[in-house]
This record gives C-alpha cells, sequence and structure tokens, in this order.
C-alpha cells in the first residue's frame, strides 16, 4: 500500500478528503526522506502543481501536521521543518554548526511513560528536538557553568 493510499484512508475514516495539494505534500515530504522546510516543500510541489500558493503550503502543512500524517520539529536556527510521519524518533542537533544526529525513541521509552504516569496526560507525538554542542564544536566553546 502506497504511502498516499493509507494516508487518505486515515483522512477518510476522520471525515476528511485527499486533496490534490495534500497529496502531493505527502508525496514530496515521503519521497525525500528528510526534513524540509515549508519554503522547500513549496519550490518541489509548484513542479508538479503550477498554480499552487505558498500560503497554501503553509495550510496544508499544518493541517497535516494537526493529524498526525507530518511531524513538524525545529531546526538548529529555529526554523520549523517538516518530515513524514511513521517513525518515532528525536534529533540533537548543534547549536555552533547545525549538525544533526538523530534519537531512537526507544532510549527515551521509559521517559515518556513516566511522563504520562506522573501527569496524567497522554503524549500523542514522539518527536523532541534537542540542542548542544556536537562532539567537535564542545572542544570548541568553553562549558559555561
Amino acid at each position: 500500500m502506497s504511502c498516499t493510499t493509507h494516508r487518505t484512508q486515515e483522512l477518510r475514516a476522520r471525515g476528511f478528503r485527499m486533496t490534490p495539494q495534500r497529496r502531493a505534500i505527502l508525496k514530496i515530504l515521503h519521497a525525500s526522506g528528510e526534513h524540509l522546510s515549508p519554503s522547500e516543500v513549496y519550490t518541489r510541489a509548484r513542479q508538479t502543481m503550477p498554480g499552487l500558493t505558498e500560503a497554501t503550503v503553509y495550510r496544508t502543512l499544518e493541517f497535516l501536521a494537526e493529524n498526525d500524517m507530518v511531524l513538524p520539529s525545529l531546526t538548529g536556527s529555529g526554523h520549523l521543518a517538516y518530515e513524514i510521519s511513521g517513525h518515532d524518533h528525536h534529533h540533537l542537533i548543534c547549536r555552533a554548526c547545525g549538525k544533526e544526529a538523530a534519537v531512537e525513541h526507544a532510549w527515551l521509552h521509559e521517559l515518556y511513560e513516566q511522563l504520562e504516569t506522573e501527569t496524567g496526560f497522554r503524549l500523542t507525538t514522539s518527536h523532541l528536538t534537542f540542542f548542544g554542542l556536537c562532539p567537535e564544536c564542545k572542544t570548541k566553546i568553553p562549558r559555561r557553568n
């Protein structure tokens, strides 16, 4: 089953349609396999949908995020980027050089369970971004106390 076929069924079950814009954006994010900024999504989507507006891309990304089909995350520069959902993971981003590393959700699973138990919240996303200094940059920048 393709990414959009599965997502179409999810949307229909929730009472929504799979619009051409939603389909195009999901295909772009699925094919990229990486985080894309809204402007990168817009640039790529315009190649197949010339009449598409940037505002539509922003609204569609927001809708898809609200429906757990894409995951927003902060980049090292503090801007939002999006990726296709389906793989629970987190990110480490170096504040100095922007280098990124993935953190598997399994490493934080117990923390998530503890947060739910102690707060009563049900966590609905498994996508965090941690900022710090990578191994190379931490040797160049003195530690603050």
